[in-house]
């Protein structure tokens, strides 16, 4: 296997034309160069370089072999940038828990960004809401979550709001009969089934008067609601870009209801300094 230096004396020779100007580039005598070019032909049994003119140019196999070596090189390189983050503490996994509720083209950018900042580093998203994101805060298991504002958290964690709000409107099927009604009062929708969520922690924790059919989330309330189950407090922007024009809004007083999104931390399983890093652009 040819080594990092042998590979770096090819590349600059071939990009830089010549093996005095790689020679200046690495630091190094042009017949150390050389050398180290014509070791990594006799271990490959391939002529890289046509020598028979002033300057060296490329063979078809160099050319081929040439793209190989850079991506040798690359690999090596963003190797070490990985080892040496998780020296200094860089966590190997980051894991964000977030609630259907939140779409942000702010996540999305803080995203592009931590991608080319962490190219390596393993990201989970996961979906939950209600208590189940506190849970997995709270156990570790997630390391952020983006949660619907609550006015209380348990002590151990810490949060802050992020400066965008969301919607969050009532739906129903096209269908069904609330679909027909200009205003919709209070006891209008008493009278048909709610779908509404109930987290998997404490599916009881908040129970409604009358029919109901619940799930542990919004995208499963949608499809319920398209099915023409019962109304749904469904988040607009989930309606927007996955209902397929299969939901009506509902005109009914205090909705749509506008949200605030808080980030969630542990103070006991703090994130590591890629979390930090993204908390850090969410909360700009």
């Amino acid at each position: 296997m040819a080594s990092h230096e042998v590979l770096q004396a090819f590349v600059q020779a071939a990009t830089q034309g010549s093996f005095s100007a790689a020679a200046r580039t690495l630091g190094k005598s042009q017949s150390t160069v050389s050398a180290a070019v014509a070791s990594l032909e006799i271990d490959l049994d391939v002529l890289l370089f046509d020598r028979s003119s002033r300057k060296p140019t490329l063979t078809p196999a160099g050319h081929v072999l040439l793209q190989r070596a850079e991506h040798v090189l690359e690999a090596s390189s963003r190797l070490a940038l990985a080892a040496s983050q998780l020296a200094q503490g860089l966590e190997p996994k980051l894991t964000i828990a977030m609630s259907d509720t939140y779409q942000s083209d702010r996540f999305e950018r803080a995203l592009s960004a931590f991608e080319q900042r962490y190219p390596d580093l393993e990201l989970e998203c996961l979906i939950a809401e209600c208590e189940d994101l506190i849970a997995l805060v709270q156990s570790g298991r997630a390391q952020i979550a983006f949660i619907e504002h609550q006015e209380v958290y348990p002590p151990d964690l810490t949060c802050a709001t992020v400066d965008e709000r969301t919607e969050i409107a009532l739906f129903v099927s096209p269908k069904h009969p609330l679909a027909a009604l200009k205003s919709i009062t209070a006891h209008a929708l008493q009278q048909h089934r709610e779908l509404r969520l109930a987290s998997i922690i404490n599916p009881n924790e908040t129970r409604a008067s009358g029919r109901v059919w619940s799930a542990p989330s919004y995208l499963m309330l949608m499809e319920m609601a398209q099915l023409g189950f019962g109304w749904a407090p469904i988040p607009r922007w989930l309606v927007e870009r996955f209902g397929g024009g299969q939901l009506v809004e509902l005109t009914a007083r205090s909705w749509p209801r506008s949200v605030a999104v808080d980030a969630l931390w542990s103070r006991h399983h703090a994130p590591g300094p890629a979390g930090s890093w993204l908390l850090g652009k969410m909360l700009e």
